[in-house]
């Protein structure tokens, strides 16, 4: 309860540095516990860069602190135990068991845990002679920014295996996990869980985003020789119609010229009306408003018919921007 309470400070990082300043050892400790390694370095720099706190800040601090925990309940904090235990009452402890291994939330594993805790060139190193799929299985269970930074340090003909088999990983069982064991050198307490599912065409595609320019398509390519289908998937998941608000008004002008107008009157059907805002806004004011005449005509519309349609918007945007005729705003606000 320390630290959801802490985490809602009006003053933020500096806020919380102040609070963990004045804290004794051990309950400073006991707080870093629950953080993030990202959090801990976020309060990490605050603390050093706390200068001139008076007396009066640290004051407003522990108001802030108190009114929020006063606000928050233990309610839902150690609640396992007291489920399982009314759950035996009621059903018996076999049938208690078969229920809560069908509801109880995975466990994630501390040698997953662990991951988060290291550099990606360490992480790398380990990997970098395993087997592709626990390669796959590591990457999938970083944060996306992460896992990218572990796959630019893996050998090129690595990189395109391991993110096709992150695309198509299966649930993951508790042997795969005896091999992160070994592999991280740690005491592992296996979950109760028979499997967890992670990995994706959505997770590859997110590491795929944090690639540096070029990188992404070359693996694309590689993986279409091999499977077209899933890289296609990725390929949709790396790039989605939303994505558009981010080209100028004059790229998104041209790309708008290339799309046929029955299509275009079906794929703004799912847009969110910012999008929508920007492309009329890039049309001359007939067409523009052709467009929305015919949208009110049609009515309401089937999803899976505005997907579709969205998904050749995109197809003629990626073939504009491979033949150079279009500028697609990529990630970080870089073109490519």
């Amino acid at each position: 309860m320390v630290e959801s309470a802490l985490s809602g400070l009006p003053q933020g990082p500096e806020a919380a540095a102040v609070l963990l300043m004045v804290l004794d050892d051990g309950e400073a400790a006991e707080l870093l516990s629950h953080l993030d390694p990202a959090e801990v370095q976020q309060l990490g720099s605050a603390v050093f860069g706390l200068t001139d706190i008076s007396e009066h800040q640290v004051e407003d601090v522990f108001d802030t602190f108190i009114g929020r925990a006063r606000k928050a309940t233990t309610i839902g904090f150690g609640a396992a135990g007291r489920i399982r235990a009314v759950m035996e009452n009621a059903l018996g402890a076999e049938r208690a068991e078969t229920m809560l291994s069908r509801i109880t939330p995975s466990a994630r594993s501390p040698a997953l845990d662990a991951l988060r805790w290291m550099a990606p060139k360490t992480i790398a190193d380990l990997i970098e002679h395993e087997h592709p799929q626990v390669a796959a299985l590591v990457l999938s269970h970083l944060d996306a920014p992460n896992a990218a930074d572990v796959l630019q340090l893996l050998p090129q003909v690595m990189q395109v295996e391991v993110i096709h088999r992150v695309a198509t990983l299966q649930p993951v069982t508790a042997e795969a996990l005896d091999d992160l064991e070994r592999l991280l050198v740690c005491e592992v307490t296996r979950s109760s869980a028979p499997s967890t599912k992670r990995g994706g065409a959505g997770e590859a595609a997110k590491i795929m985003n944090n690639l540096v320019p070029g990188a992404d398509q070359r693996i694309i390519r590689a993986i279409a020789k091999n499977d077209k289908n899933v890289a296609q998937t990725i390929q949709d998941e790396m790039f989605v119609f939303d994505d558009l608000s981010g080209c100028d008004d004059k790229n998104l002008g041209l790309l708008m010229r290339s799309i046929d107008g029955a299509v275009l009157v079906v794929a703004l059907k799912g847009a969110e009306e910012k999008l929508k805002a920007r492309i009329f806004g890039c049309m001359s004011n007939r067409a523009a408003s052709t467009i929305q005449d015919e949208m009110a005509e049609r009515g309401p519309m089937r999803l899976a018919e505005v997907l579709e349609a969205q998904k050749e918007v995109l197809a003629v945007a990626r073939r504009m921007a491979d033949e150079g005729t279009l500028m697609l705003a990529g990630r970080g606000g870089d073109y490519v």
